[in-house]
């Protein structure tokens, strides 16, 4: 099954369960991935959806971080909730260890010697990891093995 075809089951199991929180990150999700597919004018496949979803999660991260800083719990909650149902299409997420191991071995293949080099890594990074790992979090540990 397709992860748009799953997506779409889970949106129809959360309307017959009136499960409304649930029901509106999945809808969410839906429109993105429609806006996505009539601005291309392209049907997306499941690499383009997981794109799709890993983008809308790192906007719920930067909401979250906002709403608590203005000090709106209820808001960064709500928030959280959102990241909970759309962490359910990714991948199953790449450990501390398999990130650590992949970074030392595309810092070795790349012959990085310093920042400079720094995009060479996540050029060669990005494919394996897109969905797997937060790639902000592994742009900083890139950042810190490079400078030291």
């Amino acid at each position: 099954m397709s992860l748009k075809a799953r997506i779409q089951d889970d949106m129809k199991s959360a309307m017959k369960a009136r499960e409304t929180e649930r029901l509106a990150a999945i809808r969410l999700l839906m429109a993105a991935i429609k806006q996505k597919e009539v601005d291309e004018r392209i049907e997306l496949d499941d690499t383009a959806i997981t794109a799709v979803v890993d983008k809308m999660l790192k906007q719920r991260r930067d909401s979250i971080s906002q709403y608590e800083a203005a000090q709106r719990q209820d808001l960064a909650d709500k928030e959280k909730a959102e990241m909970a149902v759309l962490m359910a299409y990714l991948p199953q997420q790449l450990s501390e260890a398999e990130i650590d191991t992949m970074i030392e071995g595309a810092i070795l293949s790349s012959g990085a010697a310093g920042m400079q080099d720094m995009g060479k890594v996540m050029a060669l990074l990005k494919p394996h990891m897109a969905g797997r790992a937060d790639m902000a979090a592994v742009s900083a540990r890139i950042k810190a093995k490079l400078a030291g």
